[in-house]
């Protein structure tokens, strides 16, 4: 009789919203958890993290996920390197946004189960004896304690408070962010993926939010890059590195520009690569716009204007057969119409090939380059003169006012 009066209420006999916001904020420090300890430091290196956080942020995982260190940093490591390929353990373009987005837990099982995954993706993750005797043994031992805390805490409602915690990142890591993080969003950098920021605000899962952000630059350890983004987990980083508890070890490059060269040297070229990101994304942009100030001025119907008008989603491909079978025709026609887009479509491709051929030697890839920029500046399309301009200006020198 005690134990069912007990159970009413919990140790702590929390009115009902006081019950939500102690289940979100228990949550929350799991998205805590995968965002700075799994994900950025552990599969990325972007950060150190102090033994004794590093050791709290894995007692934490084992109590309310079951997730193994090695499992999940290998998982996702083959992500990046597979990424949007058959051989990518979760992705929407190859596996369909509906399987991702309500099978992503599912998904990570699998693959958890392939033992050349791990062998090869999974160093340098925790093997100590806890790790060994107590966190990979006793998987789902975890999660029962967890539950017996909850209950002894919340009474019966915390088998509603243990429920949020089991499914929060099933549905939000390995659903939403990889799921619509790779189908759905805003771009920033044109990188080599269909990867895209969900939101310019990463506080719902810590950051993770911002994934265009972050496969363009995957050792970062933030994630934000725009004045008007915020990265949550960023923040919790800089808290922890004031009082000792964290060391960050590399953020993204932010594009440093000064007075035009007159010469294109090794250092222009150095500082192209660093930028490359933000200079096809820059090029993307003048894309689209030159393609709303082409369909203006063909003569062709109004059908075919909005037909070309739906390829402008599709200009940060600077190759034309990675675009959808159902759009690749419409974008013939148009090059065959528009002698400016075909320049700009194919001088984007050239460019990005200077840095992407590595077997070429720097000074080959600095003698395409400043052939490039000669074409570029000669072109007398604004798009292209822009670009040359920027090139110009890249530096690799820490820029004074």
């Amino acid at each position: 009789m005690y134990l069912l009066e007990f159970l009413d209420g919990g140790l702590l006999t929390l009115s009902w919203w006081q019950v939500i916001v102690a289940a979100l904020l228990l949550t929350h420090v799991t998205i805590a958890a995968v965002t700075i300890f799994l994900h950025r430091s552990q599969a990325h290196r972007g950060l150190d993290l102090h033994p004794a956080v590093a050791h709290f942020f894995r007692l934490w995982l084992w109590l309310t996920t079951g997730m193994l260190t090695k499992e999940w940093v290998a998982i996702h490591r083959k992500h990046h390197a597979k990424c949007e390929t058959p051989d990518d353990p979760h992705s929407p373009q190859t596996r369909g946004l509906r399987k991702v987005l309500w099978e992503g837990a599912e998904l990570y099982m699998a693959e958890a189960q392939n033992k050349e995954t791990l062998a090869r993706y999974g160093h340098g993750t925790p093997s100590d004896w806890v790790e060994r005797n107590v966190y990979s043994r006793f998987t789902w031992q975890g999660l029962g304690l967890m539950l017996g805390v909850n209950l002894i805490l919340f009474g019966w409602i915390g088998l509603s408070v243990w429920a949020v915690q089991m499914i929060w990142i099933p549905l939000f890591a390995a659903g939403v962010i990889n799921g619509i993080g790779h189908f759905w969003g805003y771009r920033n950098y044109d990188s080599p993926d269909a990867s895209s920021n969900i939101v310019p605000w990463g506080i719902l899962i810590g950051g993770e939010e911002l994934h265009n952000n972050h496969h363009t630059y995957p050792t970062s350890a933030k994630l934000s890059s725009k004045w008007f983004e915020f990265d949550l987990g960023w923040l919790y980083i800089r808290l922890l590195s004031a009082v000792g508890l964290a060391r960050v070890l590399r953020v993204a490059p932010v594009a440093k520009v000064a007075a035009p060269r007159l010469r294109v040297d090794v250092e222009t070229l150095q500082a192209v690569i660093n930028n490359r990101y933000d200079l096809l994304a820059k090029y993307a942009r003048g894309l689209q716009e030159t393609l709303r100030v082409e369909i203006d001025r063909l003569r062709v119907s109004a059908a075919e204007k909005e037909r070309f008008a739906r390829l402008r989603r599709w200009l940060r491909k600077g190759d034309v057969a990675q675009i959808p079978p159902a759009q690749q025709q419409t974008m013939h026609e148009l090059l065959r119409q528009s002698r400016v887009m075909r320049t700009l479509i194919d001088m984007r491709a050239e460019l990005a090939a200077i840095w992407e051929k590595s077997s070429v030697s720097r000074e080959q890839m600095l003698t395409h380059l400043q052939d490039w920029i000669a074409r570029a500046e000669a072109s007398g399309i604004r798009v292209l003169q822009d670009a040359a301009l920027r090139i110009r200006s890249y530096t690799t020198a820490p820029v004074t006012a």
